[in-house]
């Protein structure tokens, strides 16, 4: 089949390439997670937000994820520490957009396009996604399930992964220590010889934390080699893999002791792609994979657990598309997906290593095979008017089949400026645990659906750009847990704005801001009504100064009957000086206003911190 499909595209290229033509488009800002192929943005309805690699490094984060929070209008990220989110009960970690929640596995996290989460529980595992494989990151703010499926009902982060793009050697080492016993290290290798790529990174990280048990330690490694066949072929397979061990103290209230995380994540992918003016597409298989060992821990020290938990799942799929411009703007996208997704959780005993008896439903074991085919359709009417439309046809093994459709315009009144309006519905599969795991399990849920309205303007005044964005999200069919048992009964009622701004006054200065505003008929944890950020750099010979200022407003620590909501303000800065050509000596601190409070609650963060080190590129 594999083979077959690979032909097909092969021939359907070579016929387009003979009727090759000039493209007038003139491409500014490229994307490829709203449409599979790179296109540019004015032409997409939907909103996306690109963070480049310079962004993801100038503050020397291990993780993409505190500077992708920084820099997307509506994303929330939880925290519970300096370092590392751990997993389980109070784990932070958890992404919220829009008060779409990762949690819950309604917003996906992509790898060059690949679903990327726990087989079992379905939610991102937040420590896996770490700067030194990503090129950049592509976040796409509401639903993308026409073009990803199930989970993508909230929006995607895409982490476009690194590759060497010209002839030469390039190495880099990054070296960091300071608060609270915490050390970080990564060092990164890239090549370019004619026709072959590599990377390959390593990292190790480790801290005590700022709480009594609550220490993290992490090993990670990318590697990625790829082949130009000639101008239009190319292949490449990649692997990501990373273990962290993790500490949970549990709640100031409610100490724990010996709350223990022993976690393993990797991915594997190889891809065929191909590329001509006319027509670009991909044939990918994938696999990402989890070992996970928890302890529960126990509230009396001299009473220990007498077990672990174990869960073992792999999400492996296969994934074709093929782009083509079948006549003077025009682009049309289809494709195919198919994955199986495995868990097996279950207990073992401390003494004996014997499986114990699990509260799971099929004898703990458990999978699942999704096939989906997918159809996108955008035309340029005229040059000032773009029209898209797009239909997913996803048939899922336990829950039945799902038609997903989604449609948009961009008016562009003038060169520098855009109106974009979209409709777009996004589902989500129940999960391995909402069906077969723990006394709640229901094996008859329905997915969960939601509808998403969305109008916004964007808008370049030289070295000046800003946009603006109204959104309205109704959803119902949640699954939410009713008297012990899952239920599809919850409903979801969010609207909101976002407005972002960057302006590059000049060779030295350049600032940014973003700000939303959301209202939720039906509040979630961790999502905040307020979410603002102002940053600055500053380079001058060589200094380079970065500053942000981010005010979380109407946080949510806890909703219901004991509804909490919080305010914060955290100055987060770094400074780097070029020492020698190629090596640069940085500091970075992080809430420099020494301001106490909390993410999750009953986890208080650390006042200020500090960490220090050498980049040495050569």
């Amino acid at each position: 089949m594999l083979v077959a499909i690979a032909a097909s595209t092969f021939l359907f290229n070579e016929k387009l390439l003979a009727e090759e033509v000039n493209d007038s488009l003139s491409l500014q800002e490229v994307v490829v997670t709203g449409t599979r192929n790179a296109v540019d943005i004015r032409h997409l309805p939907m909103t996306v937000t690109v963070i480049e690699r310079e962004k993801l490094t100038e503050q020397h984060q291990t993780s993409v994820l505190p500077t992708v929070m920084q820099q997307v209008p509506g994303l929330m990220v939880t925290s519970r520490s300096v370092m590392g989110y751990g997993v389980s009960t109070g784990a932070a970690g958890g992404i919220n957009l829009r008060g779409i929640t990762g949690g819950a596995g309604q917003l996906l996290v992509l790898i060059d396009g690949h679903p990327q989460y726990n087989g079992v529980y379905g939610h991102p595992i937040s420590d896996s996604y770490q700067t030194l494989m990503a090129d950049r990151v592509e976040v796409l703010r509401g639903p993308a399930s026409v073009l990803y499926g199930s989970n993508a009902m909230g929006g995607v982060i895409n982490i476009v992964t690194r590759s060497m793009q010209k002839d030469g050697v390039n190495t880099n080492i990054n070296l960091g220590a300071g608060s609270y016993g915490t050390i970080q290290a990564e060092a990164s290798n890239q090549l370019r010889s004619g026709k072959f790529s590599s990377t390959i990174s390593a990292q190790y990280s480790r801290t005590d934390n700022h709480r009594p048990r609550m220490g993290f330690e992490q090993y990670g490694g990318y590697l990625k080699l790829g082949y130009d066949f000639n101008a239009h072929w190319n292949a490449y397979v990649d692997a990501n893999i990373t273990h962290f061990n993790s500490s949970y103290p549990g709640k100031l209230t409610s100490p724990l002791y010996d709350a223990d995380q022993w976690i393993t994540r990797g991915v594997v992918s190889a891809a065929l792609e191909n590329h001509y003016q006319r027509t670009s597409g991909a044939l990918s298989v994938y696999t990402n994979f989890g070992r996970h060992k928890i302890d529960d821990g126990t509230a009396n020290p001299e009473e220990p657990t007498n077990r672990y938990f174990r869960s073992k799942d792999a999400l492996t799929g296969i994934s074709w598309y093929q782009s083509a411009q079948l006549f003077e703007g025009n682009r049309l996208t289809i494709g195919v997906d198919y994955q199986h997704i495995y868990g097996h959780a279950y207990y073992t005993s401390k003494q004996t290593g014997e499986v114990m008896d699990t509260p799971n439903k099929q004898s703990g074991k458990s999978y699942r095979n999704e096939i989906a085919g997918y159809i996108d359709f955008r035309q340029d009417i005229a040059t000032w008017l773009t029209i898209d439309a797009g239909l997913r046809l996803d048939h899922h093994s336990v829950t039945g089949t799902e038609w997903i459709p989604q449609a948009g315009i961009v008016i562009r009144p003038m060169t520098t400026g855009e109106i974009k309006a979209m409709v777009s519905k996004g589902f989500r599969n129940p999960t391995m645990r909402e069906m077969y795991l723990y006394p709640p399990s229901n094996e008859e849920l329905e997915p969960e659906r939601l509808w998403n309205y969305e109008l916004s303007w964007k808008h370049r005044l030289g070295a000046f750009n800003y946009g603006a964005n109204l959104f309205y999200i109704k959803g119902d069919n949640m699954i939410q847990t009713i008297e012990r048992k899952n239920v599809n009964t919850g409903k979801i009622e969010n609207y909101g704005m976002e407005l972002e701004a960057n302006y590059q006054i000049n060779n030295h200065w350049n600032l940014n801001t973003n700000h939303s505003l959301l209202h939720m008929e039906h509040p979630v944890i961790a999502v905040p009504t307020y979410k603002g950020f102002i940053g600055a750099n500053y380079y001058y010979n060589k200094w380079t100064v970065t500053a942000g200022l981010q005010y979380i407003g109407g946080l949510y620590i806890e909703v219901g009957d004991n509804e909490q909501k919080k305010n914060f303000c955290l100055l987060n800065a770094s400074v780097s000086y070029a020492l020698l050509k190629g090596l640069h000596l940085w500091v970075r601190g992080e809430n420099l206003l020494a301001q106490s409070y909390e993410i999750n609650s009953g986890y208080p963060m650390p006042r200020a911190t500090f960490l220090g080190g050498i980049n040495w590129n050569f």
